[in-house]
């Protein structure tokens, strides 16, 4: 159960506000605090910055090897979410060498948010995710090693995009920042949910390709073909707020290859154009291809059919509320209703606009920022008028305006422009690195303590449980705190089917919810095969249905799991239940034969 013990101390999220005080005043009160030592670990920095592609390298090892080495406190993440199950089914099917499954028999009882029933049996994202999972669980034996491996890269990823944009100490500074921020303790490592690294990655190399691009003298194959890679991820992951991100970079390719002094001749660009437009082609066909495969249509892009089956949220203000669908499942309701609806109702009054665009505005910044790295941002203004990135900043501009017109929003909706927000922000410690009122650095002093308490604080997360400091719980915080890491949600289910599979024979599972169960904590799961499974799980329905369930695969025990009470109860089926419902069938057709 999704329940958050009472914080017997501070909390992390308070603790890091503490810690952005205590370092605000030391630079004031202490302008050159420990400026010896800082000076000598920088100068080593700079040394190892200079050589690029060892920079690159080190910081996706140190985020591939840093979490790899923090198993005992944070160990690999157990699914519990409906987005976790459904990116695994998507894992499950592409394993078993499909693109999809046939809708099962008994289907109304699998349904599950996130997984499409029909007219095939998949989950609703696009494939990225999928795919990266299924690759992952053949080659290295677990799906979440590929989300590992894809998190090692989009740090090493951010590190290449910000040695286009800033000189590289700061580029190694950066990619070192985000192995901390994002390759340990953030969501995006830590469940199975979102693709956030792969799209982050796509939009790192897209903006970290484009300044290449435009300087390459003669231009080559290298940049062009990382460009189109990153349009793929983002195209396969998050294809609405990766085109936020396309627009912008077409516009300035498009005018540099019209009116650029330093543009290619036509030949040339014709020749180096042709690997990347084949790839993007072949990628949006392949995609075609699956759509088509999985919803009926080519045109029909992931996400519609399973929209308009459950739904009654719409995805962009302007949008009116959707009817409402015929709910098989008090829990697929509450959701819809209540995770969904009620944020569409607050955000489409006229009230309600304005304090949750904030809301979520703060929710973003929070998950990339938090309160260590709000001080460099006093120097925005500076950053604005800085030429250097201001088409980073016009990125940013663009996609916070198509972020307004959407109802949700969760961080990896921002990932695309993940490296971006980190050019800004260094762009933003530069300038404060200079600040010296009073002719003191204090902004240098600043900025080095605001690196310090960043590592401080992910040396405090890893051992906040053995010090017993409350970890942010999920979901109330899980999805914006950087701090995050895998609690034993998921657990009980775990143990349960492992202790089933440990069985003779196979086995059938009854899931009772109570009325008041949260829709996010999801246990009704099946793989790709559910016919073929040693453990199917199912939502408990009327007495008819589950006797029609039952005696569907009567081979198998049956058992009923209650997943509300303390601990999990799981028990054989009630044959009272069963026998009721027989002496109801019977009745029937007692009445039909009159």
């Amino acid at each position: 159960m999704l329940v958050a013990p009472p914080p017997e101390r501070p909390t992390l999220i308070l603790i890091e506000c503490c810690v952005t005080v205590i370092a605000v005043g030391l630079s004031f009160g202490f302008p050159r605090l420990g400026a010896s030592i800082f000076s000598r670990i920088e100068r080593v920095f700079g040394r190892l910055a200079r050589r690029r592609a060892w920079s690159v390298a080190i910081v996706g090892l140190s985020a591939l090897l840093l979490r790899l080495a923090i198993l005992p406190f944070c160990p690999i993440p157990l699914p519990f979410v409906p987005d976790d199950f459904s990116f695994l089914l998507a894992a499950d099917t592409f394993g078993h060498g499909r693109l999809t499954n046939p809708t099962p028999a008994m289907w109304v009882h699998f349904e599950s948010i996130h997984i499409t029933m029909q007219p095939t049996y998949m989950s609703m994202y696009f494939p990225s995710t999928g795919l990266l999972l299924a690759v992952s669980k053949a080659l290295l034996g677990h799906p979440w090693f590929g989300v590992l491996c894809m998190s090692a890269l989009m740090c090493a990823g951010i590190c290449w995009m910000l040695q286009a944009w800033l000189p590289p100490t700061w580029a190694l500074l950066g990619g070192l920042m985000a192995v901390v921020h994002l390759g340990l303790f953030s969501y995006w490592v830590n469940t199975y949910s979102g693709g956030g690294s792969i799209t982050a990655l796509g939009g790192a190399l897209v903006l970290g390709a484009l300044p290449r691009m435009m300087k390459e003298k003669p231009l080559g194959y290298r940049n062009g073909l990382l460009m189109a890679v990153g349009i793929v991820f983002l195209a396969t992951t998050r294809p609405y707020e990766g085109l936020l991100l396309c627009l912008p970079v077409a516009v300035v390719l498009g005018r540099w290859l019209l009116f650029g002094k330093n543009r290619p001749p036509v030949g040339r660009l014709l020749g180096r154009a042709a690997a990347p437009l084949i790839l993007m082609i072949a990628a949006g066909s392949w995609l075609g291809y699956y759509d088509y495969r999985a919803f009926g249509s080519p045109t029909t892009l992931p996400y519609t059919v399973n929209r308009n089956t459950y739904a009654l949220a719409p995805y962009f203000v302007w949008q009116s509320q959707r009817p409402e669908p015929v709910y098989h499942h008090a829990v697929l309701s509450r959701f819809y209703h209540h995770n969904e609806l009620t944020a569409f109702e607050l955000i489409h009054s006229p009230s309600g606009f304005i304090p949750q665009t904030v809301i979520k505005a703060v929710r973003g910044f929070f998950f990339f920022s938090g309160f260590l790295l709000l001080p460099p941002l006093i120097m925005l203004r500076r950053v604005f008028h800085d030429r250097r990135i201001r088409f980073l900043v016009v990125c940013v501009l663009v996609m916070a305006g198509g972020m307004v017109i959407q109802i949700f929003l969760i961080p990896h909706y921002l990932a695309p422009f993940t490296a971006a927000f980190y050019a800004i922000g260094l762009q933003a410690m530069r300038h404060l690195r200079l600040w010296k009122p009073g002719g003191h650095p204090v902004g240098t002093t600043m900025v080095r303590l605001t690196v310090t308490g960043c590592v401080a604080m992910a040396t405090l997360r890893l051992y906040a449980e053995p010090l017993k400091f409350p970890i942010p719980q999920w979901p109330a915080s899980g999805w914006t705190d950087r701090w995050y890491g895998p609690l034993p949600y998921g657990k009980e289910r775990a143990g349960i089917e492992t202790g089933l599979e440990g069985k003779p024979g196979k086995q059938l599972v009854i899931v009772r919810y109570a009325p008041d169960h949260n829709a996010i904590d999801e246990w009704v799961y099946n793989g790709a095969d559910i016919d073929g499974s040693k453990v199917i799980w199912a939502r408990e329905m009327d007495g008819d249905k589950n006797q029609e369930l039952i005696r569907y695969y009567k081979d198998r025990q049956v058992w009923l799991l209650e997943p509300d009470s303390t601990p999990a109860k799981l028990s054989p089926y009630p044959m009272t239940d069963l026998a009721a419902a027989t002496q109801r069938s019977i009745l029937r057709l007692d009445r039909s034969d009159h």
